[in-house]
């Protein structure tokens, strides 16, 4: 208390305070009832950036070898008037209805981020001879085709903080599209860190974007490309596959190695990494789904071809499906038409995360992503978990997005 307090009270003329009120209601009679709306700068852009779907129109279809490159604009008519802005190395997740099975399905953005402000995204979808999602897109969307997509999601992308200075990519296939934003992202000035990528494909009549990469390699010294060919001999290319021999002829002294690829592919990329005393925080790899368990180090092989019962809790609902130990719980509940929240199908994202009431499943080490409290009190990530007995998941979902 200060010490002029008692003189400062003794000067007040308390009969004052009784006027205090008629003049406050003088004030709040005569405004409306509706509470004032404020929209604080911050939530507006982080609506802006995270959206928590976005409409779009594909725009434009451009086949490239063995894949379909799929220009998307914002759709207007439903309540998408911008794109959200994204970072080299994102991905967006799309929901899509083929037949009875309600799915989602990741695809990296393979344009530059500045051309998000520009009002358009830009993806490559491969087919496949045992495709499914990748397959029926490439069959049914045509320019005018409307589909959901996220915000764009993902952390594979260049760190200054993490990453060093000069990274190292190791792509196979369709793997390029992350590695494509980040050389265009680089070109353009808005990444700056140097990039070599070793490129893997088949033959050079199966390249992807071979003339994007190599225009942006000769015009930017920032990014030089190097393609790696499987089952051909071609002057300016090396012959063989991505590995340890390879990585250490090409790499810096000091490098980041960002893996992105199929399945197989990225298991013996990430393998071969170990030979080469790389600290862990410099080997970055991107998986997009899980792969069959009997490929993971620790599944128990005796499980191969067992069938069991998934009873799924949602907030409304509870279901009885088959699920199959060769399959992920997420395509489970996708298979029998019930729609679950997912994202990357990696385990990172964390959108599926659910609790397992009762039963046991296979989560292989290289997508053990989970939170150790998740671990203890028995939540699970459906998309890259397998089903080792009958099992009791309860879903949770946003109101009226089960079917």
């Amino acid at each position: 208390m200060r010490e002029d307090t008692p003189r400062y009270a003794v000067r007040m003329d308390i009969s004052k305070f009784g006027q205090i009120m008629p003049k406050r209601m003088a004030h709040i009679m005569p405004a409306p009832a509706t509470p004032p709306r404020c929209d604080y700068a911050a939530n507006l852009t982080a609506k802006a950036l995270h959206p928590k779907k976005q409409y779009l129109t594909v725009s434009k279809v451009t086949p490239r070898c063995g894949a379909v490159q799929f220009t998307l604009s914002a759709d207007r008519e439903r309540g998408t008037d911008k794109l959200a802005l994204f970072r080299a190395g994102q991905f967006l997740s799309f929901r899509m209805t083929i037949g009875h099975s309600v799915l989602t399905r990741p695809y990296s953005i393979c344009s530059a981020p500045s051309d998000a402000a520009k009002g358009f995204y830009e993806i490559c979808v491969k087919t496949a001879e045992d495709g499914f999602a990748g397959n029926w897109i490439c069959q049914n969307w045509q320019v005018g085709t409307k589909v959901e997509a996220t915000a764009p999601m993902g952390e594979f992308c260049y760190e200054e903080l993490r990453d060093a200075p000069a990274v190292l990519g190791a792509a196979g296939g369709s793997g390029i599209t992350p590695f494509l934003s980040m050389a265009r992202a680089i070109a353009e000035g808005g990444e700056d860190f140097s990039l070599t990528l070793l490129y893997g494909s088949r033959d050079s009549g199966s390249i992807l974007f071979k003339e994007e990469l190599d225009a942006i390699a000769a015009a930017c010294d920032k990014v030089k490309v190097v393609h790696v060919l499987s089952d051909e001999a071609a002057e300016g290319c090396e012959h063989g596959v991505i590995d340890a021999r390879l990585i250490e002829k090409y790499a810096p002294e000091t490098y980041s190695l960002f893996v992105c690829g199929s399945g197989g592919m990225s298991r013996f990329v990430c393998a071969e990494a170990k030979k080469l005393s790389l600290t862990k925080k410099y080997l970055r790899e991107k998986i997009y789904n899980a792969t069959v368990p009997q490929l993971e180090e620790g599944w128990d092989t005796s499980l191969a071809d067992k069938r069991f019962t998934l009873t799924l809790v949602t907030k409304d609902e509870t279901y009885t499906l088959p699920c199959s130990a060769m399959e992920t719980v997420l395509v489970a509940v996708e298979r029998a038409g019930v729609l679950a929240p997912s994202g990357c199908r990696s385990g990172e994202c964390g959108m599926c995360r659910s609790r397992l009431a009762s039963g046991e499943v296979f989560i292989p080490g290289r997508l053990e992503h989970r939170k150790l409290a998740d671990r203890v009190y028995g939540y699970i990530h459906p998309c890259c978990a397998f089903p080792m007995s009958d099992l009791t998941l309860e879903l949770e979902m946003a109101a009226g997005e089960a079917r």
